[in-house]
């Protein structure tokens, strides 16, 4: 008899959904090396060719790649639940914007960040793309939580209490990236918030960013029609023909809700190579509108799924966002094979993970990748009988099934509770903030 491979862990589940190939793999076992997937096999294969360290056995469970959500303001936890209700202008001229100039600091977005992290962990997403201010503190609150960040180097045309001016947004980016850029599992985005608060020059600037650092631009775009009407008497132009004029088109784009296109716009994006982040919940929350995601795949556009900030959301939930994004698309085209549960799913991992050029290592289960891993239990009452797992996902589970979950192979949520999260203490510290924010 030979001997058996070592393994760090093994981890067998009814099912495993890799993602990519398409499919269910039955009664599989996902063996773990150094951080990466070595192999998935049926499970007696795996008795006798691995000697793991660590055996998990999940036989009601079915594993997925971690999630990644590919938009948020994670530390607006924080603000989740003030100012509901209002349209989007109002929302952030009135109310947002006000209380983070009062409010934010590296204080608020490291306690705010932390939250979101254990939320987002204990729901399955185990990478998220940020757009924030002071991203130093992110940084930190990612890597506390043990999940994977991409940062963004947030620019605006106007003050704040991170920065004063564009330069002063960048310099202060660019030395985060350069303190932390081998760090794992930590990577950068250039942020410029909207073309409504970024000007021509900046966005030649960060052109040049772009292109000298092969950096994804995480930008809101098209949310709103009030934001198109804007654009047009401030420029001339509608925003996305606007980018493509100052060359900011192309693969390294995310344009973030892109709610309301033209044909041609969704050709633009499509011929560019452009992604969209897709947050449907949001979209909805404040009444911004339905997004073409039906045509904007059947284009080739890369979309990928966000739950933008808790403050206009009010979840950082890609569970439901993947089951609202498939019923809107049904409900948009009138065809019920517009947006299947598999490419809901695709949307919610590897094309997030594409999008921000991390599909090498995130997004789907493959041997070489990271073991980004999340075990969802289809055992419960609720949610029986189970046909066909990737539809369960979809339109029967939801977060509260997330039992395990895995980054790089190190169990970071274990029976649904973070592993290096005091939650008692993180509540305590959000109801802390809650009572200053609300006394003024």
């Amino acid at each position: 008899m030979s001997a058996k491979d070592l393994a760090d862990a093994r981890i067998d589940a009814g099912w495993i959904i890799p993602v990519e190939p398409a499919g269910t793999l039955a009664e599989h076992a996902l063996i773990v090396r150094d951080g990466r997937i070595l192999d998935l096999l049926p499970q007696p294969e795996a008795d006798t060719r691995y000697a793991p360290a660590r055996h998990t056995r999940l036989p009601g469970h079915v594993l997925i790649p971690g999630l990644v959500n590919l938009h948020t303001h994670a530390a607006m936890t924080l603000l989740r639940g003030y100012a509901d209700d209002r349209p989007l202008m109002v929302w952030l001229r009135e109310h947002i914007w006000p209380a983070e100039n009062r409010w934010v600091s590296p204080e608020f977005v490291h306690d705010g960040t932390l939250l979101a992290c254990a939320e987002m962990l204990r729901g399955g997403i185990t990478c998220f793309n940020d757009m924030y201010f002071f991203p130093e503190a992110a940084v930190e609150a990612a890597l506390q939580a043990r999940m994977r960040i991409a940062a963004g180097i947030i620019v605006l045309d106007f003050p704040t209490p991170y920065a004063a001016d564009p330069d002063g947004y960048l310099q202060k980016g660019m030395a985060l990236r350069d303190a932390c850029k081998e760090r794992e599992g930590v990577s950068f985005c250039l942020a410029p918030h909207a073309p409504y608060t970024v000007g021509d020059r900046t966005f030649e600037k960060l052109l040049v960013y772009a292109e000298q650092l092969d950096l994804p631009v995480h930008i809101h775009v098209q949310e709103t029609e009030d934001e198109i009407r804007e654009g047009i008497a401030n420029h001339g132009q509608r925003p996305l023909p606007r980018l493509r004029g100052l060359g900011l088109l192309g693969p390294n784009l995310i344009a973030v809700h892109a709610v309301h296109l033209e044909p041609e716009e969704i050709r633009l994006l499509a011929g560019h190579g452009c992604h969209v982040a897709h947050c449907p919940t949001s979209n909805l929350k404040l009444a911004s509108g339905i997004a073409p995601v039906a045509a904007l795949l059947e284009a080739g556009v890369n979309v990928g799924l966000g739950s933008d900030g808790a403050a206009s959301n009010n979840r950082l939930d890609l569970f439901a966002e993947m089951r609202l994004a498939a019923l809107l698309a049904k409900a948009a085209t009138g065809r019920a094979e517009a947006l299947p549960a598999g490419e809901a799913l695709r949307m919610a991992t590897l094309n997030g993970a594409r999008a921000l050029g991390l599909e090498q290592d995130l997004g789907s289960l493959a041997p070489g990748k990271r073991a980004d891993v999340v075990a969802v239990d289809l055992g419960g009452i609720a949610i029986q009988p189970c046909y066909d797992p990737v539809s369960h996902l979809v339109y029967s589970a939801g977060r509260e099934q997330v039992s395990h979950v895995w980054v790089a192979g190190e169990p970071v949520v274990e029976a649904g509770a973070c592993r290096f999260v005091d939650e008692a203490e993180l509540a305590h510290k959000a109801q802390s903030w809650r009572h200053r924010i609300a006394g003024g």
